[in-house]
């Protein structure tokens, strides 16, 4: 019976111990950590860099020779031949050569596509990198923002004890306390609201990662920075040289003008080589020979066609790039613009609003306890002040994407140190 007893809690204690760790939060996960799941992990980006592989092998396709031909052929007197035994056989070898150059431009162009597929991957990286960056940092808003609200509902708690005392000693009248404990009633729909959000952004958040809309997820503790102080000028020098669009769309010019040359060695004809070997069953010598042959490209017509065709392209492409580089310098400016406001505005909250909500409230309690205030000044100073906080923290917030966005205009990280000095090259 004891060996029953003591084996029943070891069972037990293993079971509360499983379910304990199963059901433990998942550690704080770090942006950067964030960042590394998301472009392992993402679906659109697996698919994209598989595809961006598989085009890396077609180089050597293009540019390889066509396969040789091998023939077997059989002759005989039709009316006593010996089929498929004949009296005469010829064993026979072709290989088609195509004119001198033309399978280095071909392999030429399947290199021009593999990089314009990684150039399409890399836009694709930089686009889940700046989504991962925005949830995260409006995920921090929000459980900042949450924190705030908690903490303003114990600060309101406090007030329903002050105004309790003083209707207790007659210093003030039951509505005070009634006040006081619906503004507490207020603040818990506004936690609601904030934590409604927070959900919302924690399922956008794993779904990025690859992981269940409803995975356990710890805080987001880092907050945006923004020590980074380009100019808008080495900005856009930066944005030139690493936004993937931009570099994707060279890549088709590039891909367009070797085309060209393509199609113009299509005015001189393809080779064609053979051998042939010729058995007699009569006695004869066997025979061997070969062939030289090559095509006659009389439809010029179709050739001048393709050479206007790849012309045509180029213009069009070189157009494409003039819209991506015009399209990139206007997201650069834009975000640029935006990151400097919404640090201003950060600078703004915390220097000046947020302060002076924190001294009109000290002030607005001092007085209320002394009976030289009523208690809705107590109460808007305290809404002030919750306001004030709760904007700052969705300020910083608005700073984190941002930053984010301007990173995706640009087309790489604004806090790499090997960026920091990019920029100092590009003065």
């Amino acid at each position: 019976m004891r060996i029953q007893v003591i084996t029943f809690c070891a069972l037990l204690t293993v079971v509360v111990i499983t379910q304990a760790q199963t059901s433990a939060p998942d550690t704080n996960l770090t942006l950067s950590a964030a960042v590394d799941l998301a472009v392992r992990d993402y679906a659109d980006l697996k698919k994209l860099r598989s595809k961006w592989e598989a085009m890396q092998e077609r180089p050597a396709q293009a540019g390889a020779l066509p396969n040789p031909m091998f023939t077997y052929r059989g002759m005989d007197i039709a009316k006593s031949g010996s089929f498929p035994d004949t009296n005469e056989k010829r064993f026979e070898l072709e290989q088609s050569f195509p004119w001198p150059g033309k399978r280095d431009l071909k392999g030429k162009i399947s290199v021009k596509d593999a990089e314009a597929m990684k150039s399409e991957y890399d836009a694709m990286v930089r686009e889940v990198i700046m989504m991962v960056k925005e949830t995260y940092y409006g995920l921090y808003a929000a459980q900042k923002a949450i924190s705030i609200t908690q903490g303003e509902e114990s600060l309101l708690k406090q007030i329903v004890k002050i105004a309790e005392t003083k209707y207790s000693t007659g210093e003030s009248s039951q509505q005070d306390v009634l006040k006081a404990q619906s503004e507490i009633t207020m603040v818990n729909q506004r936690l609601l609201e904030l934590e409604a959000r927070e959900t919302t952004l924690k399922a956008k958040f794993n779904t990025l990662m690859n992981r269940k809309p409803d995975a356990v997820l710890g805080n987001a503790l880092e907050g945006p920075t923004s020590e980074f102080k380009a100019d808008l000028e080495k900005l856009l020098a930066i944005a030139e040289k690493q936004r993937p669009e931009i570099a994707g769309a060279k890549v088709q010019v590039e891909r367009s003008e070797i085309e060209r040359k393509l199609m113009k060695k299509e005015y001189f004809p393809d080779l064609k080589l053979g051998a042939e070997y010729r058995s007699f069953g009569d006695g004869s010598d066997d025979m061997a020979m070969f062939m030289v042959g090559m095509e006659i490209p009389i439809w010029q017509g179709k050739y001048r066609a393709e050479t206007r065709e790849a012309a045509k392209t180029i213009e069009s492409d070189k157009a494409a790039l003039e819209a991506v580089q015009k399209q990139t310098a206007f997201d650069v400016k834009d975000a640029h613009f935006k990151l400097l406001t919404a640090n201003k505005t950060i600078n703004l909250y915390k220097n000046t609003l947020v302060p002076q909500a924190e001294m009109r409230f000290k002030a607005s309690e001092a007085a209320y306890r002394t009976g030289k205030a009523d208690f809705m000044d107590l109460l808007e100073s305290e809404r002030f002040l919750l306001n004030a906080k709760v904007m700052q923290a969705m300020a910083e917030g608005d700073l984190g994407m941002n930053l984010a966005r301007l990173e995706r205009a640009i087309g790489t990280d604004l806090k790499s140190p090997q960026k920091e000095n990019e920029v100092q090259n590009a003065k």
